[in-house]
């Protein structure tokens, strides 16, 4: 039987099946595919769109970061910069007072500018006093002037080491070393060693001079 024939045969007679049908029947199944795939497309087109959109966010995101964690590091480094430079001007400021008040033999705030356990070197080999024994020591004088030359200031969080040449008129030139640590919110000293440089050209005459005072 051929596939496009529209008769068959029913108990003897010749039924026509109506072509117009299977034609409606086929254009039905087209526009039902055709519908099926314009909804495909549709829904393929939204999706692609989704991701594409999802994916340029993705990339500005990722172009953004760099910048803003650069930015963030950069106003990280310059308040930490300016939060140690404005405590070394403290420290350096504390310094500076305690050659004044030295000067000044204004023994009440020298010794507020250290912290109680503090610590003073003299520059003979004996004095290494606490605060107690260095005011004993201090207070009946007339104080002492050493003018600043030079100084070198280190920090390490809440500790800050220094080391600073100085000039006497009773010794010329001296240096002084020593830690501040801050203590309820203010630089004070912790340790402050007072010594006399030697130049490497006389210092196994004075080395020797030292040895043979000791002697004695």
């Amino acid at each position: 039987m051929l596939k496009d024939t529209h008769a068959f045969a029913v108990k003897g007679a010749t039924v026509n099946r109506p072509a117009n049908m299977s034609r409606a029947n086929k254009a039905s199944r087209a526009t039902n595919v055709s519908r099926a795939t314009n909804v495909n497309r549709a829904s393929l087109g939204l999706l692609l769109s989704v991701l594409m959109l999802g994916g340029l966010n993705v990339s500005a995101q990722a172009q953004d970061s760099p910048t803003q964690s650069a930015q963030t590091q950069n106003t990280q480094a310059q308040s930490a910069a300016t939060t140690s430079n404005a405590d070394q001007q403290a420290a350096a400021q504390v310094l500076d007072l305690l050659n004044q008040y030295s000067s000044d033999a204004d023994w009440d705030k020298y010794f507020a500018l250290y912290r109680k356990d503090g610590i003073f070197i003299g520059t003979d080999a004996s004095e290494r006093w606490g605060m107690a024994e260095f005011e004993h020591y201090s207070r009946p004088t007339k104080g002492w002037r050493y003018d600043l030359t030079e100084r070198h200031l280190i920090q390490h969080g809440d500790v800050i080491v220094f080391d600073e040449l100085l000039n006497s008129p009773a010794y010329g030139v001296s240096r002084g070393t020593g830690t501040l640590i801050k203590t309820d919110g203010n630089w004070k000293i912790a340790q402050y060693h007072l010594s006399f440089p030697i130049p490497n050209e006389i210092a196994k005459s004075i080395t020797a001079e030292i040895k043979a005072a000791n002697k004695q």
